[in-house]
């Protein structure tokens, strides 16, 4: 018998096996993604004690009395906020590797609340997005350390530089527009 905890309960598991084959199949969670099943991907990330691990690589008997959390396990303010900071700088599209990204950025931000753009790229290393594009992760992982160390939501327009606030205006009128629009905003 393995015991260990997942998302604050405590569990009991009988035969060793596959942690991320447990977490899909056993435990219903359907955050943790099978990218790749070898490691390389990250969409099966978790927290283990607070460290980001990839599931896929784990066993129920590895995981014996530590704590696991899942997305599912996150708290509903770090839901909230996670999902603010992504959705405000358009850092998801098709969304397979997001719990993978926000799991690598609260073992991050757990640790550090105002990391620098070298330790983001460093707590990402092992998560593969092939849709959005790291720049867009990057930015939200900041919006989130701010919305986590501030207590509040805001606008991510209004924690841009001027000048970056106007190059965005530029870019955001060519890209939705399809053509060049020649007045700032």
């Amino acid at each position: 018998m393995f015991k260990f905890t997942l998302n604050q309960n405590d569990v009991a598991v009988d035969a060793d096996k596959n942690l991320l084959e447990y977490l899909r199949e056993d435990a219903h969670l359907i955050s943790v993604k099978d990218g790749c099943a070898e490691g390389v991907c990250g969409s099966c990330s978790v927290l283990v004690d607070g460290k980001a691990w990839r599931t896929c690589k784990l066993t129920i008997a590895k995981v014996q009395g530590k704590a696991v959390t899942t997305l599912e396990g996150l708290s509903t303010r770090e839901k909230m906020i996670y999902s603010w900071a992504f959705g405000e700088v358009g850092a998801v599209q098709c969304g397979f590797c997001m719990p993978g990204v926000v799991i690598s950025a609260k073992s991050l931000l757990d640790q550090n609340l105002s990391p620098t753009s070298a330790e983001i790229k460093n707590a990402l290393r092992y998560n593969l997005c092939r849709c959005t594009g790291y720049l867009k992760i990057e930015r939200a992982i900041q919006l989130a350390s701010q919305a986590l160390r501030d207590g509040e939501i805001f606008s991510a327009e209004a924690a841009r530089p001027k000048w970056e606030r106007a190059w965005f205006a530029w870019t955001l009128k060519i890209s939705c527009w399809g053509q060049v629009n020649l007045s700032m905003i």
